[in-house]
């Protein structure tokens, strides 16, 4: 079953200035050429890069001779601005694909490496034989949650008022690196999970999301321990 990667970027970053093209540790092209350079080692039909910014577009161009499998599509403004519906990009996805399935992830999930993508593309077709009609990448979370209407804890499963944290309700977090999903979902659901989605654990090194200025400085410390 053929799979093509759908790597979305935009101009204009608003809580993170330049988030994907500033200097990220050793790379120069920031947090997008390092993801570049992750997906090189992937067995995938294509990736896409879809994206309105010229500085990102010059990055791209400096890895293609590099990186065959790479195809920029120069998005339209009207889909990468901070006000375009996601339901919106979702439906405009299918149209620059050319494979079954999408793997849509982001730059701003620097310690997802060729290898835990392979692990997810593993796990998606696993899954497929098991029921499950997509995955979606989650970290585990099981720890208090407070609800200040409530003026209480909300993932009590118990009467304890304060139960051991093991004891608390299983969470999971949505972080945004992987989804992995056929192209048909995407044309009759409008959605980028199925009904029935596979979740795929990550730890909290792997599943760090840069979202804000911090979590930018805190990627860069954590990449730059780990990786290498």
């Amino acid at each position: 079953m053929s799979i093509s990667v759908f790597l979305p970027t935009r101009k204009g970053s608003e809580r993170v200035k330049n988030k994907n093209i500033r200097k990220f540790s050793d790379f120069e092209g920031g947090l997008l050429e390092l993801k570049l350079r992750q997906l090189t080692k992937l067995d995938v039909d294509e990736v896409i890069l879809s994206t309105n910014d010229e500085e990102s577009i010059a990055i791209a161009r400096n890895l293609e001779k590099d990186f065959p499998k790479l195809k920029i599509d120069i998005r339209p403004d009207y889909l990468a601005s901070s006000n375009t519906s996601l339901s919106d990009l979702i439906a405009y996805v299918p149209e620059i694909i050319k494979s079954e399935n999408i793997l849509w992830t982001h730059v701003t999930s620097p310690m997802v490496t060729h290898e835990v993508y392979e692990s997810c593309i593993e796990n998606f077709y696993e899954s497929l034989r098991s029921g499950f009609d997509s995955l979606m990448s989650v970290t585990v979370f099981q720890n208090f949650l407070w609800k200040k209407d409530l003026n209480d804890i909300i993932n009590r499963k118990g009467k304890e008022r304060w139960p051991k944290t093991q004891d608390l309700e299983v969470l999971y977090e949505i972080n945004s690196a992987v989804f992995i999903t056929p192209k048909e979902t995407y044309k009759l659901k409008r959605d980028r999970v199925g009904d029935k989605p596979f979740l795929f654990e990550m730890n909290k090194l792997t599943s760090i999301d840069v979202d804000w200025e911090e979590d930018f400085k805190i990627a860069e410390a954590v990449y730059d321990k780990f990786k290498k």
